[in-house]
């Protein structure tokens, strides 16, 4: 797309949605943190406790202490992946924003990337797990052949080449996170909503490779026979936005 390129990013907000993490989140957290200090980037993680019934919160309260650029909010309203990440998104104090998972199945090492990325002019970076160069580990096999169908349907309502549109870890400038609103996905069809919304109002795009690992401890919070009829709603929703609302909402 033409036009001016964006202004130099200052500030890189980490959103971590978490719910009943507090075995994981030390090290997710530690790893991170690690990394982008070490790249030189500058960063806040904002982690989210989602009503966890563990001890996630207290957890996150001891390794504030540790870590300066940790600033834990606990979603007090209506739970859900979907609403915990709107919850960070409110909170966060960055120009640019990652969506990161807490059971560490993504690399820092691909949010370095993201920074990068987005520092040369793109509105959003979109990782996929299917291209060239790209790595998954342990991917169960059903959940696989699922995900792989649901991508190409909304590749191909929505004619556009991305093939990894409902995995979450994905890195924005604020002023799409902005342009996107409101967000009323409520769970995990956030992740499809705000990708799809960023394309159909006109925010510039790219995409690159990324490695993903099925979490080795605790238990997914993704259910599929949950999802279905909600992706299919927010699917239907931006269609409808796309084709028949004459560029209303786009980015101008």
């Amino acid at each position: 797309m033409s036009g001016n390129i964006p202004d130099s990013l200052s500030l890189l907000s980490v959103v971590i949605p978490a719910r009943n993490e507090s075995e994981i989140l030390p090290c997710t957290v530690r790893k991170l943190t690690g990394v982008l200090s070490s790249a030189g980037v500058p960063h806040e993680l904002v982690v989210v406790d989602d009503g966890s019934s563990d001890d996630s919160w207290n957890v996150l309260q001891t390794l504030v202490g540790e870590i300066d650029t940790l600033h834990p909010v606990r979603n007090l309203g209506l739970n859900g992946f979907g609403r915990a990440i709107v919850c960070g998104l409110d909170a966060v104090q960055g120009d640019s924003v990652v969506i990161f998972m807490a059971d560490q199945s993504d690399s820092p090492e691909d949010v370095v990337s993201y920074w990068k990325k987005l520092n040369e002019g793109h509105d959003c970076v979109f990782g996929s797990r299917f291209i060239s160069n790209s790595e998954v580990i342990d991917y169960p096999r059903f959940k696989l052949f699922i995900n792989r169908l649901a991508n190409f349907f909304i590749k191909v309502i929505f004619r556009i080449k991305l093939n990894d549109t409902t995995n979450a870890f994905k890195a924005y400038r604020k002023t799409v996170i902005d342009g996107c609103r409101p967000l009323i996905s409520p769970h995990f069809n956030l992740t499809v909503e705000l990708p799809l919304k960023a394309i159909v109002r006109g925010f510039t795009w790219t995409v690159v490779p990324i490695s993903w690992r099925n979490r080795t401890s605790g238990t997914a919070k993704f259910k599929i026979k949950e999802m279905g009829s909600r992706y299919f709603f927010i699917c239907a929703y931006i269609w409808l936005e796309k084709y028949f609302s004459r560029g209303d909402y786009r980015k101008r």
